[in-house]
């Protein structure tokens, strides 16, 4: 979760007022962890739960006008990469009549993530409640000093953060656009043919696995006229298409099985721990899951450092998780900003490839997924329905509605990251802020329907002037701990 207080007053929108109220009419008549399973889940249209004019306006086509008809089949296009981004574009455009490709190595993949996700992608991309292993109700912020704040008071009965385990919710949604038509292959990409010629297709090499080649694979190739990259942090279509390196952090994870007893503790809690000791750009976390705890940190500065705040972070966290297996050890990149290029040609990348992550939190799940569902749209919509060839406009399509959406919650991110996480003293004053009734209610708000929250100009007022007061207060006790330093 983005546990900045000040979010809530950058967040833009994207999901609308239906997509919520289905989902909260969903979650009224649940009872339990098993409503549904993927064999029985009724799949939706695309247009399902959105407003009117949204449905009038995704179907109203328009391709650009030199764009050649296709005949003799549909447009052709390959996703690479079968996370949240990958499955969500696949299944787009599978439901949109392109003939797609979703070509993924590791198809029961154990990504090292943080697994949460906010309310509204549980209605937005109908996913089944029996992929969510946690419903987080409440959540505790603990400062350098270990002064620990609750935060979710303002949560309404029906409202929570989903917790998932990425090897679910990833082949739950691959598996979905495979039965929307998306043919799912299980290769490892390894690098693609660039067109010489306008409308050209693009060759893409990779090797197939079968079950019956060994580990090595069968080279193959695959012809397609237009590729979306969502192949993760060190994407090799970005690679590709030059698009460019990004700062990035690296986040580690532990699963720790822990006895019973103490499950019980984080049955609907999740932790994050702030502090120098843990991170000194970041912030480490105890998230629950299915029958374990997620126990983790993460750094941009001091990579080499990671283990050693790892080992912090369960030391913050021992009385809690005393007794505890640890079952998976776990590391990845996390983006810390969009790549200088996101689109070449007929190449759109999305989800990490493209460097969609917040600062502050680092969340992502629902950014790839949405940016995948985006990319797929403009695809769809610039070849009208696959009858025509697209162009690098038609993916400029997506890229722009993309920045115009989720630029200024990126920016502000990192400002807020930027002064809050800088030292000690300003993260206890962080800490001190999410104390506040108001700022859990505007955090949770934006963070849970990733929309606009209409403030209280007198609250904001106040929000202002407490902020002031809260990093002046940090900033007097940062000299006096230098003094006593010196």
């Amino acid at each position: 979760m983005a546990s900045i207080a000040l979010n809530a007053r950058f967040t833009t929108t994207t999901c609308d007022r239906k997509t919520t109220e289905h989902s909260r009419e969903t979650l009224k008549t649940f009872i339990g962890l098993r409503q549904t399973t993927l064999a029985n889940h009724n799949f939706h249209s695309l247009t399902k739960n959105l407003p009117s004019q949204q449905i009038n306006r995704r179907l109203s086509i328009k391709a650009a006008k030199s764009s050649p008809k296709i005949t003799g089949r549909n447009l052709r296009v390959a996703v690479i990469g079968g996370g949240p981004a990958g499955g969500a574009a696949a299944e787009t455009l599978a439901k949109g009549g392109i003939e797609t490709y979703l070509i993924e190595r590791k198809l029961d993949n154990c990504k090292p993530c943080g697994g949460a996700i906010p309310l509204c992608m549980v209605g937005e991309f109908d996913l089944p409640l029996d992929i969510i292993d946690r419903r987080v109700t409440k959540m505790k912020m603990i400062s350098p000093s270990n002064v620990a704040v609750d935060i979710g008071q303002t949560l309404k009965p029906d409202e929570y953060i989903g917790m998932v385990r990425r090897e679910v919710l990833d082949a739950y949604l691959r598996e979905r656009a495979e039965k929307s038509g998306a043919t799912v292959i299980n290769g490892l990409f390894l690098k693609m043919d660039l067109p010489k010629e306008p409308n050209a297709p693009y060759v893409l090499h990779y090797s197939a696995f079968d079950g019956k080649t060994g580990g090595v694979g069968e080279r193959s190739t695959l012809e397609v006229d237009a590729v979306i990259g969502a192949d993760g942090a060190n994407s090799r279509v970005a690679k590709a298409i030059n698009a460019g390196d990004y700062d990035y952090a690296i986040a580690f994870q532990e699963r720790i099985k822990i006895p019973d007893d103490k499950m019980v503790y984080y049955e609907n809690l999740a932790e994050m721990y702030v502090g120098d000791d843990v991170s000194p750009d970041f912030y480490g976390w105890v998230f629950p899951k299915c029958d374990h705890v997620a126990v983790g940190t993460g750094t941009v500065t001091h990579k080499g450092d990671i283990k050693k705040f790892q080992v912090a972070t369960r030391n913050r966290a021992k009385d809690k998780i005393l007794g505890g297996k640890i079952i998976r050890v776990e590391a990845h990149p996390i983006p810390e900003h969009p790549r200088p290029r996101r689109l070449s040609g007929r190449v759109a990348l999305v989800g990490d490839a493209a460097g969609y992550v917040t600062k502050c939190s680092g969340e992502g799940i629902y950014f790839a997924a949405k940016s995948g569902r985006m990319c797929g749209e403009a695809i769809v919509e610039g070849s009208e329905n696959g009858k025509r060839m697209i162009e690098e406009g038609d993916l400029r399509n997506y890229l722009e509605k993309w920045d115009k959406t989720y630029w200024p919650t990126y920016k502000v991110l990192d400002v807020l990251q930027k002064v809050f996480y800088r030292s000690n003293p300003a993260r206890e004053a962080f800490v001190e802020m999410c104390a506040d009734e108001y700022v859990q209610k505007m955090t949770f708000d934006s963070y849970l329907y990733k929309r606009v929250v209409p403030g209280n100009p007198l609250e904001d007022l106040k929000l202002a002037i407490n902020t002031i007061g809260s990093l002046v207060r940090a900033n007097a006790l940062r000299g006096e701990m230098d003094k006593i330093s010196l």
